[in-house]
This record gives C-alpha cells, sequence and structure tokens, in this order.
C-alpha cells in the first residue's frame, strides 16, 4: 500500500544522492565479459526503446531545486532511461508486460543491479514508463541509477502496457513474477547490448512495494530455475501478513486509506472470479461509486475523500460483521492467508522497516513477520522508525537501505 509517490520523488533524489557518494575503486571490480556466453534459445525479453536521458548535471539541478544543494554535486552518472518490454503471463495467458530501465553511464566498474519496487498507484499515468510525459510518474526510484546502480523499475500488470487489466494488488504470484520476470528480460537485454554489470542483485521497495520485494525474494529463493542469485533485500511498511491486516481492519472503527481496501476487494473478486456485486462489501452509495473512482483517472487523495472512513459507514453491515465471525467470508480470509508469507523463511539477508506510528499498514504485519522470521533462523533485521507515520518512514528507510546496500557492493 503507498502515499502519493509524488511527494516522495525529491527526497529520493536526496537518497541518491546519498548512495552515489561512495568512492570510485581504482581497479575495476570482475565482471562478466558481455556477449561470450550463448544467447538463450528462449527468451522472455521483447523489446526495449529509449525514452529520454539526464546528465549528472540534469540531476544535480533537480536535487537543488528540491533544496538540496549541498549533496547535488555529488550526482556523477548520467543515465539512460530506456522502457522495457516483456512476456510475463497472467491468469492463463501470455500477455506484454513493461517497466523502466535506468542504465548509469560510465562507471568506474561493471554496475550492480536494484530492483526498486514502487506502491501503489492509482493514477495511469504515474507507471514508471511515462516518465518523459507525466510527472505522476517520477517516484525517484528511478533516481537510484545516478548513484551507479542498473535499476528496473516495473510497472506492474495493469499499468503501463498492461493498464487494460486489472492489477492483481496483493497477490503473491503476481508480485514476484512482476519483479523476478523483469530481471530476467533485463539480463537478456544487457547481454543483447553487451552492457557489462556485477554479479550483485538488490532489491527494495516500500509499501506495496516491500510486499511486492518480499514476494521476489520468496520465488527467486525458491526457484533455482530463475537463475537469480541476491545479494540483500530491504523492505518497508509492506502488509505481509495480510491475515493481520484483516483482523485489525475488522476491529477498527476507522481506517485512513479506505482506497487501499477498495483496490484489495475489487481485484481479488476479478482475480479469484468471485463475481460478486460491490454492494456485497460496500454499502450502495460507495459500491456505485467506485468503479470510476477506481479507473486510473483519480488520484489518491480524491479516492479516499470521495469514501468514508468509518468502516461502519462505509462497509456493507453484513460483510463488515462476518470478517470477525469464524466460517464466514472464508474464500476473502484463505485469499488472505494464502497471499501472506506466514510459511517461509528467507535465506538472503533481509532488513525490514515500519513507521511507528503508521496509519495505513498496521504496523503489526511487520512485528508479527519480523519475529516469526528471527524464531525461524533467518538473517533478519527490523527497525521500528521512532514517530514516523506510512509517508514519514519512507525517507530514513530509503536512507539506511542505501548505505546498507553500499557496504555490500564490493
Amino acid at each position: 500500500m503507498k502515499k502519493n509517490f509524488k511527494r516522495f520523488a525529491y527526497l529520493l533524489l536526496f537518497v541518491a544522492v546519498s548512495a552515489s557518494c561512495k568512492k570510485d575503486k581504482p581497479t575495476p571490480d570482475p565482471a562478466p565479459t558481455p556477449g561470450t556466453d550463448p544467447a538463450p534459445v528462449e527468451t522472455n525479453y521483447v523489446s526495449a526503446a529509449p525514452l529520454t536521458k539526464f546528465t549528472g548535471a540534469d540531476i544535480q539541478a533537480m536535487a537543488a531545486g528540491a533544496g538540496f544543494t549541498k549533496n547535488a554535486p555529488l550526482f556523477k552518472y548520467d543515465v539512460e532511461y530506456v522502457k522495457l518490454v516483456y512476456k510475463t503471463k497472467y491468469k492463463g495467458k501470455e500477455i506484454n508486460a513493461s517497466g523502466l530501465l535506468g542504465i548509469p553511464k560510465n562507471t568506474p566498474s561493471a554496475p550492480s543491479i536494484i530492483s526498486a519496487q514502487h506502491g501503489t498507484l492509482f493514477v495511469d499515468q504515474a507507471a514508471p514508463t511515462n516518465i518523459t510525459n507525466s510527472t505522476e510518474a517520477f517516484s525517484g526510484l528511478e533516481m537510484l541509477a545516478s548513484a551507479g546502480f542498473i535499476t528496473a523499475v516495473p510497472d506492474y500488470i495493469g499499468y503501463g502496457d498492461t493498464k487494460n487489466e486489472q492489477h492483481p494488488y496483493y497477490d503473491q504470484e503476481y508480485a514476484a513474477s512482476a519483479v523476478v520476470d523483469m530481471l530476467t528480460a533485463t539480463k537478456a537485454y544487457l547481454a543483447k547490448e553487451k552492457i557489462a554489470t556485477s554479479n550483485r542483485l538488490f532489491l527494495t521497495g516500500y509499501s506495496e512495494g516491500g510486499y511486492i520485494t518480499m514476494a521476489a525474494q520468496k520465488e527467486i529463493e525458491s526457484n533455482a530455475a530463475h537463475g537469480l542469485t541476491l545479494t540483500a533485500v530491504s523492505a518497508g511498511a509492506g502488509a505481509y501478513d495480510l491475515t493481520e491486516m484483516l483482523r485489525k481492519v475488522a476491529n477498527a472503527t476507522t481506517y485512513d486509506e479506505p482506497g487501499f481496501l477498495a483496490t484489495l476487494l475489487i481485484s481479488y473478486n476479478n482475480l479469484y472470479e468471485w463475481n460478486r456485486p460491490l454492494i456485497d462489501f460496500y454499502q450502495k452509495q460507495y459500491a456505485d461509486k467506485l468503479p470510476s473512482l477506481l479507473d486510473g483517472t483519480k488520484n489518491r487523495r480524491e479516492i479516499n475523500n470521495a469514501l468514508d472512513k468509518s468502516t461502519s459507514k462505509l462497509f456493507n453491515p453484513t460483510f463488515y460483521a462476518n470478517l470477525k465471525v469464524a466460517g464466514q467470508e472464508t474464500k476473502l480470509k484463505e485469499a488472505l492467508e494464502k497471499n501472506s508469507f506466514n510459511n517461509w523463511t528467507p535465506k538472503t539477508q533481509l532488513k525490514l522497516f515500519h513507521g511507528a506510528k503508521d496509519e495505513a499498514v498496521f504496523i503489526e504485519t511487520s512485528r508479527i513477520t519480523a519475529d516469526r522470521f528471527v524464531k525461524a533462523g533467518a538473517n533478519v533485521s527490523y527497525k521500528e522508525i521512532a514517530n514516523q507515520t506510512h509517508q514519514g518512514a519512507y525517507l530514513p528507510m530509503i536512507e539506511e537501505t542505501l548505505a546498507w546496500f553500499i557496504s555490500l557492493d564490493k
């Protein structure tokens, strides 16, 4: 789940500034020689098209304009942005999905790869690949490339080239494939273009992006056939335990982000083919509004303002009461349990973050998940960011994440 990422674009610029502080190495790391291995007979890579370029000076100016004058000169890599199109599967069919790829230029050694997962999008134009025609598309994640990392930012199914599909919100299978399939295509594209990379691969994401990051970690670690090896993973404020999220919502009198709940229920209703009328979930005046509210033209604030934050006023009373009754709303509860991370232990070193005053994603989902992982012997650390809301915890999480990634990027 996510906040308005447009507000975070400049925050991430600052994070990217911090990341670019790492010293150039006098001797480049050994890197695979591109073009020496035979190309795979089959690949999910479809095409790549240049979108735009930023020079180091461009990015420095953007940072200075955001108030980070002191740190702006630390951006030193020009970046080329490419729209990557690749094959993925959705509901039993093969489709072409899209994502943004940022490639830093003239780095002193072969750059490592970061896959960076954005949070919930409500506006179609906010998809990362709309970088050239919409200010909504600037999340700030694309700026990580200027710190010297090849940066993959998947649109996800439901956005970009797949905007006519229903976004599979908080579905573990499609969350994982959004990252894994783009990384597979990215590697094929880099080999084709003879762009060398290191063997290090990092994942990070926040809010829905934190959930997607964990789903990708699980899939990569569970399926060696992908040919991907992780170096480190960082995830912030994702709803990793959806069963706990449901319990908290069912017992809450208010919830500040009703647009998130609507997106989840509509997604599951479509994905699992329940085909229930929205009035099963919502009181009529809100059930009637939701199709137009979630048509890709309204932003988060507009959606939340058109709904009611009072759970008793928003939901169909029978549906809402049954959330707390054993044996009722079983399909929903089973889907939430299936898409939680309650029966898996990570192998790669993982850092989890959450704002102590998060009003959108209940902090218990991170506490419970982290505790479970630690008890299972995983290399996991968990940090609660004091006095920070869902939005406020984002910058400190990314700052610490990139400092950590940089320390491992050698």
